[in-house]
């Protein structure tokens, strides 16, 4: 057991190291860096390495600003620096003997603007020894560099939705090299939270990712967050551009501009963008036709990406994490709080008529509508002829506010309360 695991994948041979009883493979490149004339590309093949790469620590996260859930999650926690070139993986494995295994891929949740795979959150060493199975933790690109839609400016700046397309680069890379960690490539499930749920309903309906997983886990999926047109997300780009102070015909310094200067503009436009009670991203999915279509949990909960095996679950108070402790929301009138709901989510049924504050009010339209029509998505698909679980998450912290916030069934995910320990929640 104390021998450094090694194994070889198409690109190279891999060095990692043990964690406990699992080995662990750190920063293992799925795709090549985004950076130079790759940034705001669709991710390209990882280059080969000769001799043995070591994988013993984690690699770059993808750039981002601080989350807004950060009062309820706390600090990401990662050993990592952020950094462009952030397509890797983490893989825990109990070996390459005893297999071929099932095979969980897990895409982290974060509003498309923040979060990793590798960050102490997600650790998958106690679900890889506990399941006996093979865990895939992906990081991908977030915000503008991830989700800015460009096509609408200029026809060689790519196409949008780039952080989706790495995660079935990801996908791909385990279909092609898994089995050299004892997993099983025809035994794969995708599990996301949050908008990594959202990414795999919209993976779900792109018939590009058809047989790279076989079951899904869906854990608190916001379905009411529909991608945006082109038109909309072109719009967004150029706010983007102006507060950079470029012009349109300038959107090919973009690949040239700091990043950190990207982040800041990032910042600017989600400020410029921000309404009451909108939870949705300013850089996120995109209608595209292609990668992403407009209704993507319409279409798989109609009985689309037919014969895959879904769990599908939320907690029974995920919008708190969001609007408990917004001065501006408690500022707000029960009417107010009705019209904002309206404007964003189009019918917000009976609810309004509930007794409570502008807040709690709040908490339970957003919850019935942006993460209430999960049972919908599964009754949908169970009435399609397919296999569905549902779970709701009600454990509520003594003394918390939150109540049975979003992420909260997190560290009963992992089994790992101690990566926890800052979290406000």
């Amino acid at each position: 057991m104390s021998q450094a695991p090694t194994v070889t994948t198409a690109t190279g041979r891999l060095r990692g190291r043990r964690q406990g009883r699992v080995a662990c493979f750190h920063g293992v490149p799925y795709a090549a860096a985004p950076t130079g004339s790759l940034r705001f590309a669709p991710p390209w093949p990882a280059p080969a390495w000769a001799g043995i790469r070591g994988a013993v620590s984690p690699g770059p996260i993808a750039p981002q600003p601080p989350s807004r859930l950060e009062r309820v999650m706390g600090p990401l926690r990662s050993a990592a620096a952020q950094g462009e070139d952030c397509l890797s993986l983490t893989i825990w494995t109990p070996g390459p003997a005893g297999g071929p295994r099932p095979v969980m891929v897990w895409l982290h949740g974060g509003g498309f603007s923040s979060g990793a795979g590798s960050a102490e959150w997600y650790a998958g060493d106690r679900i890889a020894d506990r399941g006996d199975l093979v865990v895939v933790n992906v990081n991908y690109r977030l915000g503008v560099l991830g989700y800015v839609y460009l096509a609408g400016l200029a026809d060689d700046m790519g196409e949008g939705n780039l952080g989706l397309l790495d995660m079935i680069a990801a996908l791909r890379w385990v279909r092609e090299n898994i089995a050299a960690f004892g997993g099983d490539p025809d035994q794969v499930t995708v599990a996301g939270q949050s908008g990594g749920a959202l990414s795999t309903v919209a993976m779900m309906a792109n018939p590009e990712s058809s047989g790279l997983f076989r079951r899904v886990i869906l854990q608190s999926a916001p379905l009411e967050l529909r991608p945006d047109s082109p038109e909309a997300a072109t719009e967004v780009a150029r706010l983007f551009l102006r507060a950079l102070d470029l012009r349109p015909a300038q959107v090919h310094r973009l690949r040239e501009i700091p990043v950190g200067q990207l982040l800041g503009a990032q910042l600017s436009v989600a400020r410029a963008t921000a309404r009451p009670l909108t939870l949705a991203p300013p850089f996120q999915l995109v209608a595209d036709g292609r990668v992403v279509c407009a209704d993507p949990a319409g279409q798989v909960g109609a009985g689309g990406a037919t014969g895959i095996e879904a769990l599908i679950g939320w907690n029974r108070d995920e919008a708190s994490a969001f609007l408990i402790g917004d001065e501006h929301l408690a500022a707000m009138t029960r009417q107010d709080v009705v019209d904002a709901a309206r404007s964003w989510l189009g019918d917000v049924g009976e609810g309004e008529h509930l007794a409570g504050g502008p807040v709690a009010l709040a908490c339970h339209l957003v919850n019935a509508r942006l993460f209430g029509t999960n049972g919908q998505l599964a009754a949908g698909r169970a009435a399609a002829g397919n296999t569905v679980y549902t779970y709701r998450f009600d454990w509520r912290p003594e003394g918390s506010p939150f109540g049975a916030c979003h992420c909260l069934e997190l560290p009963f995910v992992f089994g790992n309360p101690s990566a926890w320990r800052d979290a406000p929640m």
